[in-house]
């Protein structure tokens, strides 16, 4: 499938709901130069780690990104991301403002493994989201959605997006082609 009906489907959809707020929580690790681009760009973020961040960790730190229809960031994220593990999509009900949001993803940056060691949970990795929102109980549910509506990731193949959405006891996967969206 083209690139270029990729990302414009992929836009398309992210914003076919215009009472919904779009964000992404970007991985510093598998973005090149992810806190230049930002500056450059301009789109209204702030990273998910405490403090002022020494270069090494400010560069492979997640970001969370409000993102805008027309916003060149948008595109760019759309075009370059997709298909190359770069985070994921988040759609929250208008009131949700970005800071409200990073406090409820800050929650989940460190988890126990089954040793009870400490350890960070790379969850904005789509490749990660994608396995576990499905194994998730009824409590994890409320814990993980909060104030999201719905989570979008780049599904194995990239010609399709899966979106996650609550419903009550589970998590719903629903996997939508790019190319039907045209």
């Amino acid at each position: 499938m083209d690139e270029k009906v990729i990302t414009q489907s992929l836009i398309k959809y992210l914003f076919s709901q215009p009472e919904a707020n779009v964000f992404t929580v970007l991985d510093g690790a598998s973005v090149e130069q992810l806190p230049q681009l930002l500056w450059k760009h301009k789109p209204e973020n702030i990273c998910l780690y405490r403090g002022e961040q020494a270069p090494d960790m400010a560069s492979v730190a997640p970001y969370l990104v409000e993102l805008k229809y027309d916003h060149p960031f948008t595109k760019l994220v759309c075009e370059k991301g997709w298909g190359n593990h770069w985070g994921i999509f988040v759609l929250t009900p208008a009131e949700v403002n970005i800071r409200d949001l990073r406090g409820h993803f800050r929650k989940f940056l460190m988890v126990y493994d089954p040793d009870r060691k400490l350890i960070y949970f790379r969850y904005y990795d789509p490749r990660v989201l994608r396995i576990y929102l499905p194994t998730c109980n009824p409590e994890d549910i409320k814990i993980v959605f909060g104030p999201v509506g719905s989570y979008i990731t780049e599904d194995e193949d990239p010609s399709n997006l899966l979106r996650f959405t609550p419903n009550g006891v589970k998590v719903s996967a629903e996997k939508v082609k790019l190319e039907q969206l045209q």
